[in-house]
């Protein structure tokens, strides 16, 4: 039976001190332009989480590129060669075209590694959600899952890992489509602070809209008093995008709430954040409330 290596991208915002302890997950940088200039965000990328929201506040918008098949080929070819089987976790195929890019690359490494296994996986799961679910896939790889077990594992509570986020700004939003200019305007003026979820299509769905920071944090743990599952486990995620204090606040209003859950602290880099913008407040945790 071959080893096998795990990879994501780098929109899983996974922190690195997580893996510390785990099997090596290798981590496939993502572009992201901003101001009209090209940046790598990931591991040896050229931007940080903190510079790439500095120029956001500074009142540059940002443009996000998926991964090409040919730099899939530059990340999977050295495993391969080393006689490694792989299981790629991509971000969510709801969002964006990087799942069949990978699919594409897939099948072409496969005619010329015939004897190795290579798998990409929907995990319909985006930013420090997909980052949990690497993480706890890596925790399993450490329990000596095989790889046909850690697929299933993972196809089996993709869709149990529940992310809520509230968002600062409409601005990201309007520019990406999510909502509408006129939705923008009065959102602001009322100081709404939208409440998403990635739903079971993995798409990013704006599904309550509370006034004010306070309210919107109230909606999100109202949600996970309504769904959380601590028997799956009692790993919950806050990440924040350039937003500390917030993150600050609601990790205590969480540990208030649910003194079991064992809260991280994460956060929310640029490939995500061009679409939310500075300000995002995210909840993840094991749940049916996905």
């Amino acid at each position: 039976m071959a080893p096998y290596q795990i990879f994501t991208d780098a929109t899983a915002d996974c922190n690195l001190s997580w893996l510390q302890s785990l099997p090596p997950v290798s981590i496939i940088p993502m572009r992201v332009e901003i101001g009209g200039r090209e940046y790598s965000y990931g591991p040896d990328g050229n931007i940080s989480a903190e510079e790439f929201y500095a120029q956001q506040k500074a009142g540059k918008y940002a443009v996000t590129s998926q991964i090409t098949p040919a730099q899939y080929i530059q990340w999977f070819e050295p495993a391969l060669w080393s006689g490694n089987d792989i299981l790629y976790l991509c971000f969510s195929s709801g969002m964006s075209g990087t799942f069949q890019s990978a699919r594409v690359c897939a099948e072409e490494l496969q005619e010329k590694y015939p004897d190795r296994k290579i798998i990409c996986l929907d995990t319909l799961c985006a930013s420090v959600g997909e980052g949990f679910l690497v993480c706890e896939a890596a925790a399993r790889q450490a329990e000596g899952y095989t790889l046909e077990e850690l697929v299933r594992w993972v196809i089996q509570h993709r869709l149990e890992v529940c992310h809520w986020f509230t968002v600062d700004v409409f601005d990201h939003l309007r520019r990406g489509g999510r909502v509408s200019a006129g939705t923008a305007v009065l959102g602001t003026a009322l100081q709404i602070k939208p409440l998403l979820h990635v739903n079971q299509s993995g798409e990013l769905a704006v599904m309550e809209k509370p006034r004010g920071r306070k309210q919107a944090i109230k909606a999100q743990l109202v949600r996970m008093e309504q769904g959380w599952k601590p028997e799956l486990g009692k790993t919950v995620i806050v990440g924040h995008g350039a937003c500390p204090d917030g993150a600050q606040a609601l990790q205590q209003a969480v540990r208030e709430q649910f003194p079991e859950a064992q809260v991280r602290l994460a956060e929310i880099g640029p490939i995500i954040g061009a679409h939310t913008g500075p300000g995002m407040l995210a909840l993840i945790y094991w749940g049916n409330t996905r």
